[in-house]
């Protein structure tokens, strides 16, 4: 009996990340690829991480990194001494933010999570707005897992597009990973969806090429 495969764990992702290098792309149904920028990810923070990892430190501690990845922003917030905790599916992206000393939990963002609704931040970065090919389901469970007052960190797409597609995941040497859906939403469309989640916007910057929003759940701070 064949066992079904996983995006982000039975496909190229999980090798890339446990060397550090790609190239990997998410190749599109239609043909045409995204480029995923693993050495960036796995290498230490750096550039526009640097504007975001300071709006963590104004943040009310403690901050969850969905879809952390590698760990370099678990890493570098530890090092900034914000309390932090990273959530992947990916196994190899769990043991190498523990490597790097970070905290890290192997689960899904839509499944049970520690501290729910105590977060006083949470970040989605490097295109994790995509996870589970719906924005507005993942804006709502993001800001289910916030305190109220609590606040959003996410990083849109650069052009103000708004779109839902299938994926595989795409090694350098031609192999796929299973399909998956996924989404790419700039801003506008973005804070369309987080006014619904009960998310409002109250701040957008860009740096290096990307673009971020900050989106603050209702409610006084605790």
């Amino acid at each position: 009996m064949s066992v079904a495969a996983d995006a982000w764990v039975d496909d190229p992702f999980a090798e890339a990340v446990r060397t550090g290098r790609g190239p990997l792309w998410l190749r599109r149904e239609d043909g045409r690829r995204i480029p995923l920028d693993v050495e960036r990810w796995c290498a230490p923070a750096a550039g526009a991480d640097h504007g975001l990892l300071l709006r963590c430190t104004r943040l009310t501690a403690p901050v969850v990194d969905l879809g952390c990845g590698p760990g370099r922003l678990v890493a570098a917030l530890l090092g900034l001494g914000v309390p932090t905790l990273g959530v992947d599916i990916t196994g190899t992206a769990v043991a190498r933010t523990r490597s790097l000393g970070g905290p890290a939990l192997r689960r899904s963002v839509f499944e049970r999570l520690p501290a729910e609704g105590r977060w006083g931040g949470a970040l989605l970065a490097d295109g994790n707005l995509g996870i589970g090919g719906d924005p507005g389901l993942l804006l709502g469970r993001s800001a289910e897992l916030l305190a109220p007052g609590g606040v959003l960190l996410v990083e849109v797409e650069p052009q103000d597009i708004d779109e839902r597609i299938t994926v595989r995941v795409e090694s350098g040497d031609g192999r796929f990973g299973p399909p998956f859906a996924w989404a790419r939403c700039g801003a506008t469309a973005t804070v369309r969806r987080a006014e619904r989640a009960g998310l409002v916007e109250t701040e957008r910057w860009s740096s290096h090429g990307r673009r971020f929003l900050a989106l603050r759940r209702a409610g006084r701070p605790r």
